[in-house]
């Protein structure tokens, strides 16, 4: 028997004032049953990082032509998509190619290593920008991590904090590749 994923609820009040973009996020989320902990919160930090009107949770790992997270116009042409993790150069084309914009978010330890590898191999993609959430702050959002988040979000001179009533982490994302 296939096991089901788990749904979570999150509400976000958001303040990014880098962009003047101010909304209060309902987001349900299905996490899938092999997606760690980890990477769920820097899924929801990278829809945060993204928050606009339209912007949608994907099928994700669930699907193999999807991104984790899409944003698509009023005549269904993608805009953006974002990814997570360290991904392939095909990965990287594929969604270069399909939307206006790419964002690729690294976490984890190993990143650095992937990093070293790929980074020469990106010249051509004047459309994609990778951002990478260092392992201390993958641990950190864990203390936010529960099936239901109340969360507050405020963005400033490309600084996060994030929190709920208890704790509150302050996430630095690293720029290794900003769209030309």
């Amino acid at each position: 028997m296939a096991l089901k994923a788990t749904i979570y609820k999150a509400t976000i009040q958001l303040s990014d004032m880098d962009r003047h973009y101010y909304d209060t996020i309902n987001l349900t989320i299905a996490r899938h049953p092999s997606e760690t902990e980890h990477r769920l919160m820097v899924r929801i930090l990278a829809f945060i990082l993204n928050a606009q009107e339209g912007l949608q949770f994907t099928k994700g790992l669930s699907e193999d032509d999807e991104p984790e997270i899409w944003l698509k116009d009023y005549s269904d042409v993608l805009q953006l998509w974002v990814e997570l993790g360290q991904i392939d150069e095909k990965r990287i084309k594929k969604g270069c190619s399909r939307a206006k914009k790419m964002h690729l978010y690294t976490y984890g330890s190993s990143a650095d290593t992937w990093w070293q590898k790929i980074q020469n191999k990106l010249g051509g993609f004047n459309n994609l920008s990778i951002t990478h959430i260092d392992e201390n702050t993958c641990e950190q959002l864990l203390q936010l991590h529960s099936r239901t988040m109340d969360l507050q979000c405020s963005i400033d001179s490309g600084q996060v904090w994030l929190g709920n009533n208890e704790h509150t982490v302050h996430i630095e994302p690293e720029k290794l590749l900003e769209i030309k």
